[in-house]
């Protein structure tokens, strides 16, 4: 193997610039490790697989662009492929993986796995057939009906469980067993009537929440898709002209081999669809360089693993979180995109403030960073920006993500011819393979979670863990978001923070969006409701306020009567009371609060995945690193208390641009705290002066005071900064 580095930095190696020789035995691909510049004859036995997994990529983008297959079929053939991809690519016993009868083995359970699901989808009709002949009867399976759906469920669970651990897994063993008997016997508000099986088995496979269901479709229609796109680009080298324009972006600044991990993961994160696999790939380049600047080797990792988290909230799209969330809210993609652009970039100021005071403090970052490669920024210049460009156009005017993934594919290809990095025959196997490789886990992952998302439905789940959060919260919105923070980052231990948000927002989002509403609420009855029909709609609320609603009544007492209406009633009285447009906006900032918060576990101790990753390239101590990534990352919850009491989402432009512009000074000042340090040490008496200056910044939509507060914390730093030179002269004399 012959390795030639090429990055500009001592001792670096490029991982793009790996060559296999063509003697080297082939090994690994059961592992899913395989390099993909091995020519189709050298992998033997396994070429078939590699040629049915192209097939695959291109049935996905045909279902999608030009066939129009009954929703069911499509996901069925979706789970069947990636189950069938998941057993031959993540062997039963690792330690046997390349013996000839753990692979047949592996290889049957696949087929197994895709006969099923084609099964269950051509047994539909027939089902419905015979049940609704039997009128009174449970659903009617054939046995060997029972044994595909079984199978397929057996096989979820266990695809889930090699892949992710065991988290998942006891999740489905635990939602099924409470719609077949648990809950039965729990007490309160958890208690639930069980099913028979023959009923929890068709829920399971056919409804809408269900495997091949709503979430099944999301993953099938939408995030392989952006997985293929975003595997083409790596393949055309746009991945390079991300790392190349960032040298020449962030060269200019002090530090700025930290601001090229900043805008390179930024950048990255359009195209990749986890925050693990974003560090990765760019924390190969970019920590080194880091390290090379001055730049501790655990603040360099946290660095990178922050913004390679910040990657996942980037529009346009946002890891796989956005197409959940227009699942799962009705929301037009555009808009959600649209609205998490002033977020995302507070995020990664943030991130870049950070960054500067660290070079400030240390007085490091004013080493030249490595020259910038032009051959590979513009050569991967035209293939990054015309698709991507093109994509996002395509999702902020409505067209679906899906078409517009295709489209932007089928461009990446044309563009290419007129560029260095042609995309022909080979480079497009390739790049099908990376993206179906990349997506299997996803897959599985989405068609699992949907047997969890069934049961939650199916039993009223949902609606008891959003009574018990109203209940613990006392309609406190920030005690709300802070117990949704702890069940988010315990579940980010061991879930991937797309399952994370999926589960944590069936469960937690429109108990939230309900506390958000119940503001409103408060607030109409503190001035009064005029109107009979509206006021007699309280009279079931077990309040001595009850009869002060015409007059009004003080805040304490509003809040007390808002806290104390019964679940049921509240569902019916805020679409009552408040108008659809309103409760839309609640519903998508409780669902990004959510989102958001599901990221945090990347970057929060004890269990944060990309901060390890991290702290592995920068061989620094991985539990320290993950406190400095914590640190580093602080924008992430101060996003999210915008979202949960500022007008950030649902305000018009320029009110979320005063809101975000003002919010800036008020992180630089909290960064500025925890360092202790602006751009000179701050003296005792100055602290004071930061801590006002950024809380009145974060008031919203009050211009006098924001302003002041921009003028306090400007002040101050302007003073931190002329004290430096004085003491620097001083030294230097």
């Amino acid at each position: 193997m012959s390795q030639t580095p090429s990055t500009g930095i001592p001792g670096m190696l490029d991982v793009a610039a790996i060559e296999i020789e063509p003697d080297e035995p082939v090994s690994g691909f059961r592992a899913g490790v395989v390099d993909l510049d091995y020519s189709l004859a050298h992998l033997g036995r396994y070429w078939i697989t590699l040629i049915a997994i192209c097939a695959f990529g291109l049935w996905h983008v045909g279902t999608n662009l030009f066939w129009n297959e009954p929703g069911l079929w499509q996901n069925a053939i979706h789970y069947g492929g990636f189950g069938f991809l998941g057993f031959i690519t993540s062997a039963t016993f690792k330690r046997h993986a390349e013996k000839p009868w753990s692979i047949a083995l592996d290889i049957g359970l696949g087929l197994a796995v895709a006969a099923s699901a084609a099964w269950i989808a051509g047994a539909e009709t027939g089902l419905y057939t015979r049940t609704l002949a039997e009128t009174g009867l449970p659903w009617q399976f054939t046995p060997i009906d029972w044994a595909a759906g079984i199978i397929m469920i057996v096989a979820a669970i266990e695809l889930t469980r090699r892949m992710t651990g065991w988290i998942i897994p006891a999740l489905v063993i635990v939602s099924l067993s409470y719609i077949l008997f648990l809950g039965e016997i729990l007490p309160g508000v958890f208690r639930a009537a069980s099913l028979p099986l023959s009923d929890v088995l068709f829920r399971s496979l056919y409804n809408d929440e269900g495997m091949l269901g709503i979430i099944a479709t999301i993953s099938s229609a939408n995030i392989t898709l952006f997985m293929i796109f975003g595997a083409f680009l790596v393949v055309s080298g746009a991945s390079d002209f991300v790392i190349e324009l960032s040298k020449i972006i962030a060269g200019r600044f002090r530090g700025g081999a930290a601001f090229v991990a900043i805008i390179s993961s930024a950048l990255t994160g359009t195209i990749s669809g986890s925050a693990v696999a974003n560090t990765a790939s760019t924390g190969i380049i970019t920590i080194p360089l880091m390290k090379a600047n001055g730049f501790r080797a655990k603040f360099a990792a946290g660095v990178e693993a922050s913004a390679s988290t910040g990657g996942q909230m980037m529009p346009p799209i946002m890891g796989a979180g956005a197409f959940v969330m227009v699942s799962f809210t009705g929301i037009a993609y555009s808009t959600i995109v649209i609205v998490s652009i002033i977020p995302a970039i507070l995020y990664f100021l943030s991130v870049g403030f950070m960054v500067r005071v660290e070079s400030m403090k240390h007085r490091i970052g004013t080493e030249q960073i490595a020259a910038v490669d032009w051959k590979k920024l513009w050569g991967g210049a035209l293939n990054f920006v015309l698709p991507l460009g093109i994509m996002t156009y395509m999702l902020v005017s409505g067209r679906t993500p899906s078409f517009a993934a295709c489209f932007a594919i089928g461009t990446l290809i044309v563009v290419s011819w007129v560029t260095p990095n042609r995309m022909g025959p080979r480079k497009i196997s390739r790049a099908l393979v990376l993206g179906i490789k990349t997506s299997i886990m996803t897959a599985v992952l989405l068609v699992t979670v949907g047997l969890i998302n069934n049961a939650v439905t199916t039993s009223g789940l949902g609606n008891g863990f959003a009574l018990m959060i109203a209940q613990w919260s006392q309609g406190s919105v920030l005690i709300a978001v802070i117990l949704i923070a702890i069940v988010s980052l315990v579940l980010g231990m061991g879930l991937p923070v797309t399952a994370a948000y999926i589960v944590l927002s069936i469960l937690s989002a429109p108990a939230l969006a309900g506390l958000l509403a119940d503001g409103i609420l408060v607030e109409m009855l503190v001035n009064g409701i005029a109107d009979p029909a509206q006021a007699a709609m309280f009279a079931l609320v077990d309040s001595p306020h009850v009869a002060n609603i015409a007059q009004g009544m003080s805040l304490e007492a509003a809040k007390e009567l808002v806290s104390g209406m019964p679940f049921e009633l509240a569902l019916v009285i805020r679409p009552a009371l408040i108008d659809t447009e309103t409760l839309t906006v609640f519903l998508l900032t409780a669902h990004l609060i959510v989102f958001w918060l599901s990221q945090d576990s990347n970057v929060t101790p004890p269990v944060c995945l990309a901060a390890f990753t991290a702290a592995g390239i920068a061989k620094s101590p991985p539990m320290a690193t993950g406190v400095e990534a914590w640190k580093i990352a602080k924008g992430l919850y101060i996003v999210v208390l915008l979202f949960a009491f500022t007008p950030l989402i649902g305000s018009g432009f320029w009110e979320s641009i005063q809101i975000g512009g003002f919010a800036l000074f008020g992180i630089y000042s909290l960064t500025a705290l925890i360092q202790r340090y602006s751009e000179g040490p701050i003296p005792a008496w100055l602290y004071p002066v930061f801590v006002a200056g950024g809380a009145l910044c974060f008031i919203p939509l009050n211009l006098p005071l924001n302003v002041a507060g921009a003028l306090l914390v400007s002040g101050s730093v302007v003073f931190t900064s002329r004290a430096a030179r004085r003491e620097s002269r001083v030294g230097a004399v």
